[in-house]
């Protein structure tokens, strides 16, 4: 194996070499859909993993306090920088008014800080670069009319000055027509949306360009199924915050989140890397 390092050039010389056969890419879609358009001209196997913005919907029967911790979990973990981790909650009906007080709650007591801390739930986001992204992306909401309810600027965090913090944030009714309902902001920044029932909730979510993963919280089998049968992305929890498959299943999203024919990861992560042969002979 040779790891190399580099920028615009390195992936140029990759997409357009002869002798490289097949390429697998994880990064924000507009970049997926360039490798996929430009090792698919070159006639190279290509898998292209994209951005993401993963809905939650929490239906109006949901009581477990264990679910609406797992709900912030998903947004909030590794300060909301995995592609799986939840940025839309969609309130169904009378649950909303619920949803909204839950998550407020679970946000404002976690603990930022040092990650090697064992008391701190939350870290510093990667970089000043990603910080500054996801201040922007606060204060559009604030300009796009979304109601504030937690506030993560100003994160200051005591010894770590150097730190890239942005704290739990989160905003109240959201409609998808607002950037920070529509654009991948990778950081502890959570929608909150209402529908007046799961038809609507699915509704909302299938009208967005990407689908890379969504779950539902609820203690109906019924909404669960039809949930599961609905919704475009291809990795979909029940109750379940981050719809993460073990590696012998597959992984990739759906429309804008993948491009590419095979999957990442279990059986079709080997046939990626496969070339099948079939041979057939006749002896006399």
């Amino acid at each position: 194996m040779n790891f190399v390092n580099g920028g615009k050039p390195v992936v140029d010389a990759i997409m357009n070499h002869p002798e490289i056969n097949a390429v697998s890419f994880v990064g924000s879609s507009p970049f997926a859909h360039i490798v996929y358009k430009t090792c698919s001209a070159n006639g190279k196997r290509v898998q292209a993993l994209g951005g993401a913005k993963n809905f939650i919907v929490a239906m109006d029967d949901l009581k477990s306090e264990a679910a609406f911790q797992n709900i912030v979990d998903s947004c909030m973990g590794c300060a909301g920088q995995r592609c799986l981790a939840g940025s839309v909650i969609i309130g169904v009906g009378k649950g909303y008014d619920e949803v909204v007080k839950r998550v407020v709650e679970a946000a404002k007591k976690i603990k930022v800080g040092n990650g090697l801390d064992e008391s701190v739930g939350m870290g510093p986001v990667i970089s000043k670069r990603a910080q500054d992204r996801i201040l922007g992306y606060i204060e559009k909401g604030v300009a796009e009319g979304a109601k504030l309810l937690v506030d993560g600027r100003n994160c200051k965090i005591e010894g770590g000055e150097k730190g890239f913090y942005v704290g739990p944030t989160v905003f109240g009714d959201v409609t998808p027509e607002m950037s920070i309902a529509k654009d991948e902001i990778f950081g502890p920044v959570v929608s909150l949306m209402k529908a007046k029932d799961l038809n609507q909730a699915i509704e909302i979510m299938q009208a967005h360009p990407y689908a890379n993963a969504a779950s539902i919280f609820t203690d109906s089998g019924k909404a669960a199924r039809e949930f599961v049968y609905r919704t475009h992305s291809s990795m979909v929890g029940v109750n379940i915050g981050v719809a993460a498959p073990h590696a012998v299943f597959t992984f990739g999203g759906n429309k804008g989140s993948f491009f590419g024919d095979l999957k990442a990861h279990g059986r079709e992560g080997i046939l990626f890397y496969t070339d099948g042969k079939v041979a057939i002979s006749r002896w006399y």
